[in-house]
């Protein structure tokens, strides 16, 4: 348990740094996507993700006949594949050079997975360079075991000031703790399923460990919780990289278990969820993309200089063909 909040912890604190947004990820589908990277990753590349998903085992949360999980590895045609990854054997291949179709395969599987919840994981193709693509997706739908009775619209004390929202109210014992400025909540669901609620004295800047997910005394309590219908969207490179995970964006990335001829580096993790709670229970789905890309040319480390500051010539040209369409000269800007 403490391993698993501690990477939730961890990376939302770098992911949502500000506490008057409204916000919503998965931990559970991030590290299973993190996790099949890592069977790839060798070296330096596997350490980093080592050190960040330890502890973090996705058999531990399986056991959930709500619980839909799909675990795909999208492939160019003509990338080679280590065949001992673990999803070498359910590949799904197709040519990377369409990226247009690439996005709507990936999209289409994984609004089906997520029941219609999230059409769009992929907004835009994915690079002309890529090569692969590691999919997780989730959806998750259970009933509370005491659910609410009542809905009344209430006061929420928001950032930007109170504002009346539906409130959920029951009265019921749960197991509850209140300890280091934070009050806890758990709310039992089916199939051993439960929501936990933090709430904290002052706001949400106040320490927070993952201590405070314990809560283990059954209390009575009068609690009203307002519905909720939250959706965000999040590319993660920038956060894996403060969080110690900086060599799988490089060039000197090692995937070389994913495949052998080819050297892969990853473009970006991309990442939405969906999270509703309303009187019956609660209904959540998420999503998260490794995007592979190949490593087709050195990088120098330091940048050529290049200054226009003198006469010079530009020609507008087909990419492809080379048909110049305009050549200027430019001798005086």
């Amino acid at each position: 348990m403490t391993d698993q909040a501690d990477f939730a912890l961890n990376l939302h604190r770098v992911a949502v740094p500000d506490p008057s947004s409204n916000a919503c990820w998965s931990p559970f589908s991030v590290a299973g996507a993190l996790a099949l990277a890592r069977e790839a990753a060798r070296g330096e590349t596997r350490a980093e993700l080592d050190a960040l998903l330890k502890g973090f085992d996705p058999a531990d949360a399986l056991d959930v006949p709500e619980l839909a999980v799909a675990n795909t590895l999208w492939a160019d045609d003509d990338l080679t594949l280590d065949p001992g990854f673990p999803l070498a054997s359910s590949v799904r291949r197709t040519a990377f050079s369409d990226p247009s179709t690439v996005r709507r395969l990936v999209n289409t599987d994984v609004a089906e997975t997520t029941r219609g919840l999230i059409p769009e994981l992929l907004e835009s193709p994915p690079p002309s360079d890529a090569a692969a693509i590691i999919v997780n997706a989730l959806y998750l739908k259970v009933g509370w075991l005491n659910r609410f009775s009542e809905t009344t619209p209430k006061p929420f004390h928001a950032p930007g000031g109170d504002v009346d929202v539906p409130t959920m109210n029951v009265t019921e014992k749960f197991r509850y703790a209140h300890r280091d400025g934070w009050q806890t909540v758990v709310l039992p669901a089916d199939s051993g399923v439960e929501a936990v609620v933090l709430l904290p004295d002052v706001s949400l800047e106040q320490p927070l460990t993952p201590a405070v997910f314990d809560a283990h005394e059954v209390t009575r309590l009068d609690l009203s919780l307002p519905r909720l219908d939250v959706r965000a969207k999040l590319t993660l490179r920038d956060t894996l990289r403060r969080l110690g995970v900086e060599r799988m964006f490089t060039r000197d990335a090692d995937f070389s278990g994913l495949s052998p001829d080819q050297r892969l580096f990853v473009d970006d993790v991309i990442h939405e969820a969906v999270l509703r709670l309303d009187e019956e229970g609660l209904e959540g789905a998420a999503a998260t993309a490794v995007m592979f890309r190949t490593v087709s040319m050195e990088i120098p480390s330091d940048p050529v200089v290049v200054e226009v500051d003198r006469p010079f010539l530009l020609a507008v040209r087909h990419a492809s063909s080379g048909a110049v369409y305009f050549l200027a000269q430019v001798a005086r800007p």
